[in-house]
């Protein structure tokens, strides 16, 4: 698989990353070993993960995967801070005491001394942007995190973060934005993708399949062994199933059926191959789904399948 720098700094990435949101809710251990070895013989080196996906337990599968499938050495581990769950409800905390409490939590979980990629969940508008930024280089100095990011953050938000980040060399470089990127959701082009080139950042997609939507599985209704049957989910399946999404999942079908491809292999690999995506992560709840998805790396598209995706799911 191939390999890419995140912006100007060290951290080397494969182009599709590992996300881990269903393990230890949807996909037990088994599963999540399955999918994980798949990934690591397809080449792949990037497991991302988060305290919130599965409470804890997405964290706990991947450390119980150190030493006994891959060597910790050879696999970048992303995870994040800042998002937790109180009484069902998301709540954001990017306090300094918050987030390092967070980090020594994954950490024991994980059952490593440091974390590749250590990033911020989500934007905190009630928390002084330097007292955030003082966690991260915390985490940094001390060696918990080799390289920290951001996720989720909007074009400002992020300039201002690294900015301030680039002020004085002692502080923690940021190196990464993450945020969802598909043909059904393009918002990263207005700013975001623009603000990773101009300030030498890598970007990683989230969701570049739309949750699964732009498989093409919705087309007839929604499966009963699906993410969007899934009381857990189905609110943030919901959004993509309406006419605009419908127009570009039959577009990319149609593309996919032309050139012999699954049609999650024509979206992946418009995500994946924009010059502008260092890595983009893919999920998958068993491990023949994830070996379906790495069958995109055996492909690329044709700029013109390219041009007419690009027009069809264009932002008006």
């Amino acid at each position: 698989m191939e390999m890419r720098r995140a912006g100007k700094s060290g951290l080397t990435l494969s182009r599709l990353g590992l996300g881990s949101m269903t393990w230890g809710r949807d996909t037990d251990t088994h599963e999540a070993a399955d999918q994980c070895r798949a990934y690591i013989e397809a080449g792949g080196n990037f497991l991302d993960t988060s305290p919130i996906y599965g409470d804890g337990d997405s964290e706990r599968i991947i450390g119980g995967m150190i030493g006994t499938l891959f060597n910790r050495e050879d696999v970048v581990i992303g995870t994040k801070a800042g998002i937790s769950l109180i009484n069902g409800e998301r709540v954001i905390s990017n306090t300094r005491q918050s987030l390092i409490a967070e980090l020594d939590k994954s950490l024991s979980r994980l059952g490593t001394d440091y974390v590749d990629l250590w990033q911020l969940h989500g934007w905190d508008p009630f928390t002084p942007l330097e007292d955030t930024l003082s966690a991260l280089d915390y985490a940094y100095s001390s060696g918990k995190a080799r390289y920290v990011g951001i996720s989720n953050f909007s074009g400002w938000q992020s300039a201002r973060a690294i900015s301030l980040q680039e002020l004085h060399s002692m502080k923690a470089p940021i190196v990464s934005l993450q945020n969802e990127y598909s043909l059904l959701n393009r918002d990263v082009e207005s700013e975001i993708l623009d603000c990773a080139d101009e300030l030498s950042v890598g970007f990683l997609a989230w969701a570049p399949l739309a949750r699964g939507v732009l498989t093409g599985k919705y087309r007839g209704g929604t499966p009963s062994d699906s993410r969007g049957a899934a009381p857990h989910f189905v609110k943030h399946v919901e959004p993509y199933l309406n006419d605009r999404a419908s127009r570009i999942v039959d577009a990319v079908s149609v593309a996919a059926s032309g050139l012999g491809f699954a049609p999650l292999e024509v979206a992946l690999a418009w995500v994946r191959d924009n010059p502008a995506v260092t890595s983009a992560i893919v999920g998958a709840r068993t491990g023949a789904q994830m070996r379906g998805i790495l069958k995109s790396e055996e492909i690329a598209l044709p700029q013109t399948i390219r041009d007419v995706l690009d027009e069809v799911s264009a932002v008006l």
